[in-house]
Formats: C-alpha cells, sequence, structure tokens
C-alpha cells in the first residue's frame, strides 16, 4: 500500500485519531497537510516527518477556513489528490441540559465544515481523480441515549458521504470510515464529569465484542486503504465500520 505522490489533506490531524491518520497517511508516502486549531503539536508532526508535512492552524468552522485550507495545501504541494474529514466536536448529555446552540457547534465542524472543505476541494479532487474520507461513528448508526446530538451529526455525515458518493462519481471517490470507541484525549472533553465519563467508557468496552477500545493507527491504516486508488479504486459510497464487532 502506497500513497507516493499524492498530496492530502487532514483536519483535526493533532491528536488522537485525527494524529493515527496522519501519521499512516505519512508512512505511506504521501504529502500531507495537517490542520488543527492547535499549531503546536502540528508542528511536531513536522518536526518528525520533514517537508512533507504543511501546517496550517485553523478552526475548520471559521468563514473561509475551507479556501485557506485548499490553497495553503495546493500553494505547498501543487496539488491535492484527497481530502480526510476528521475534526469533530463531540459533547454530550441528556437532551434537556443540551440547547440548540450545543448542537449548531457541533453540526457546523462534524457537517458543514466537512461539506465546505469538499465543495472548495472539488475541482482538485477532480482534476487527479481523487477521493475523500469522512470520519464518522459508529454513533450514527446506534441509539445513543445521552449523545442524541452527537449521532445526529455524524448520521449526516454517513448520507452526505453516499449522495456524494454517487455526484460525484466517476471523478471523485467518497467514503467513510465508522470508528468504534479509540482510546484518545476525546474523552476528556465530552463535557461529562469524571464518574460519568468512567461509567461511559466502561459500558462501551462490554458492548464491545473484541474486549478494548481501539487505537487510532488502526483507523488510519483504514483510511490509507480508503485512499489508495489501486486497492480500492472501485469503492465509493462505502461506510466502513472499524469497531471491534459494536455493531455486529
Amino acid at each position: 500500500m502506497t500513497l507516493a505522490g499524492k498530496s492530502v489533506v487532514i483536519t483535526g490531524a493533532a491528536t488522537g485519531i485525527g494524529r493515527g491518520i496522519a501519521e499512516s497517511v505519512l508512512k505511506a508516502g504521501a504529502d500531507v497537510t495537517v490542520v488543527g486549531r492547535r499549531e503546536e503539536p502540528l508542528r511536531e508532526l513536522a518536526d518528525l516527518y520533514g517537508p512533507s508535512v504543511a501546517v496550517v492552524a485553523e478552526d475548520v468552522s471559521a468563514p473561509g477556513a475551507a479556501e485557506r485550507i485548499v490553497a495553503a495545501a495546493t500553494g505547498r504541494f501543487g496539488r491535492l489528490d484527497a481530502v480526510v474529514n476528521n475534526a469533530g466536536l463531540a459533547r454530550f448529555g441528556p437532551i434537556e441540559e443540551s440547547g440548540p446552540e450545543l448542537f449548531d457547534a457541533m453540526f457546523a465542524v462534524n457537517v458543514r465544515a466537512p461539506a465546505e472543505l469538499i465543495r472548495c476541494a472539488l475541482p482538485q479532487l477532480r482534476a487527479h481523480g481523487g477521493s475523500v474520507v469522512n470520519i464518522s461513528s459508529v454513533g450514527a448508526v446506534l441509539s445513543m441515549p445521552g449523545r442524541a446530538f452527537y449521532g445526529a451529526t455524524k448520521a449526516a455525515v454517513n448520507s452526505l458521504t453516499r449522495s456524494l458518493a454517487r455526484e460525484l462519481a466517476p471523478d471523485v471517490r467518497v467514503n467513510a470510515v465508522l470508528p468504534g470507541p479509540v482510546d484518545t484525549p476525546m474523552w476528556n472533553e465530552t463535557g461529562l464529569d469524571a464518574a460519568d465519563t468512567g461509567k461511559l467508557r466502561a459500558g462501551l468496552l462490554s458492548s464491545t465484542p473484541m474486549g478494548r477500545f481501539g487505537e487510532a493507527g488502526e483507523i488510519g491504516r483504514w483510511v490509507c486503504l480508503l485512499l489508495d486508488t489501486e486497492l480500492s479504486g472501485w469503492v465509493t459510497g462505502a461506510l466502513v465500520p472499524v469497531d471491534g464487532g459494536r455493531t455486529a
């Protein structure tokens, strides 16, 4: 599996699943534009992988962010072959404690920003027979009490993926990976207290047949597979669960 010669944008690349995806794609030989709100961890990737990394410190939901990201990638590497929409916002809690501003914030990051980045990247993706991988969640297909808003945004990502796969074929492939519980710093940022976070993690672990949380690199390897035209050039519109059997 090789991505040599490809230029790939990865959002939410500073930590967690995004960091694992970025490292996997870089090891497969691609040039990568890493995007995240915090510049320092992105610079760490640049220090590790050298000129194959372009750093863009950007909130993907900010006005004009998509245009700036595409301009940075094409300005640095001369082209753009693929987009990995990984940046996400997860806030959990019962609906009576979750106002519309919370839903709007998650929708802006999880749905609107990926759609806008695809739109802005489309001329480059079409020119190079490119592909898009959206990072969704098993929460898009499972009932999730206390996480309904988050699950709804990820269900929207799945719909976006399948609709755009048909709309953009055969020039551009669009697929999604649906991770199960992956051990990342996100679990410290859900809005739950330590006790409720512990209960949530224990429940997820007990309902995962493989008996463990996933690792970011395991998601990264599936992203590489979907980006590799030689291996998956006939795959589009796929929603691939990588979840330790949680949706089985």
